[in-house]
C-alpha cells in the first residue's frame, strides 16, 4: 500500500506518531474525505477483498466503499503507521430482526499503552473519534454520546445514547480476525435480497457543518440542527448530484 498517496486522499498531513491524538486526528480525516457508499453492489460490480483493488477504488478512483473496504484499508493504514491494532467482527442491531451474524460487519480495536480503542470508519454516522473501550461509562463525541456494556458471556455491545435513551449499534468480541473472515458476509451483503445494502443505494458523507447523504432517490442535507429532503427525479440529476467535488466533497455548500 502506498501510505503517501492513501493520506493525501484523505488530507492528511501531521504527526505520524502512533499515538491516540494521531489515530484520533486519522480517523476524522478518514471520515470527512472518504464517503460511505454501495454504488458498486447496485452497479453489479463485485467488491472483492483484496486490498490492492479496494486501494485503487478509494484511493485512486477517489471512491468510498462499505465496511468491509472502508475499515479493511484503514487497517491496513494504522498498521503501516505501527499502530497495535486488529481486525474484530460485530454483529449491527436492526429493530425487526435483532443482531445480525457473525463478520456482519467489520471493526478495528487499537491498543494504545494499556487502553484500548474502538475504531470504526465504515459504519455511515458513528463517532468522530475512538471510543475508548472502557465498560458503563458514557463517552462523549461531536457526534453524540456513546456507551460500551457486557452483552453476555462472549459479546460486547456499543450503544449511542440519545434522549436519555439507549439505542444499540452492534455488539461484537475481541477476537482478532483476518480479512478472508469476511468473505462470505462480503458476498452476502451485496447478494441478498435480506441485506439492507441491495435494498437501496446509499451514499452518506459528514462535513464540519452536518451531513450529505443520498439515499435511494433522496438527497438529505443535515446542518446542525436542521435537515432538508429533495427527490432525485431523475437519474441525469442523480449523477450531478453524485459528482464527489460538486456535491459529496462540499456538502457544506448546500
Amino acid at each position: 500500500m502506498h501510505t503517501e498517496k492513501y493520506l493525501n486522499r484523505i488530507k492528511y498531513s501531521k504527526s505520524l506518531e502512533p499515538n491516540l491524538q494521531t489515530l484520533k486526528k486519522l480517523q476524522k480525516s478518514h471520515l470527512l474525505n472518504i464517503p460511505f457508499e454501495n454504488l458498486d453492489i447496485h452497479n453489479n460490480i463485485p467488491i472483492e477483498l483484496s486490498i490492492d483493488k479496494i486501494f485503487d477504488k478509494i484511493v485512486n478512483q477517489n471512491r468510498g466503499g462499505f465496511c468491509y473496504e472502508l475499515n479493511g484499508l484503514f487497517y491496513e493504514l494504522l498498521i503501516s503507521l505501527n499502530f497495535n491494532a486488529k481486525r474484530i467482527s460485530a454483529r449491527v442491531f436492526n429493530k425487526d430482526n435483532g443482531y445480525g451474524q457473525e463478520f456482519d460487519h467489520f471493526a478495528i480495536l487499537v491498543t494504545i499503552g494499556n487502553s484500548e480503542y474502538l475504531t470504526d470508519v465504515g459504519f455511515g454516522e458513528f463517532s468522530f473519534e475512538p471510543l475508548k473501550f472502557e465498560i458503563n461509562k458514557i463517552q462523549n463525541d461531536e457526534l453524540g454520546d456513546f456507551i460500551f456494556e457486557k452483552y453476555d458471556k462472549d459479546y460486547f455491545r456499543v450503544s449511542k445514547i440519545k434522549n436519555e435513551s439507549i439505542i444499540p449499534e452492534y455488539i461484537f468480541t475481541t477476537n482478532r480476525r483476518e480479512l478472508l473472515d469476511f468473505k462470505d458476509m462480503c458476498i452476502y451483503h451485496q447478494s441478498s435480497p435480506k441485506s439492507h445494502f441491495t435494498t437501496k443505494r446509499l451514499i452518506s458523507l459528514p462535513n464540519i457543518n452536518g451531513r450529505v447523504t443520498i439515499t435511494g432517490n433522496k438527497l438529505i442535507v443535515k446542518k446542525f440542527n436542521s435537515k432538508t429532503e429533495t427527490e432525485i427525479k431523475t437519474e441525469t440529476e442523480f449523477k450531478k448530484i453524485y459528482e464527489y467535488k460538486s456535491c459529496i466533497k462540499n456538502g457544506s455548500q448546500f
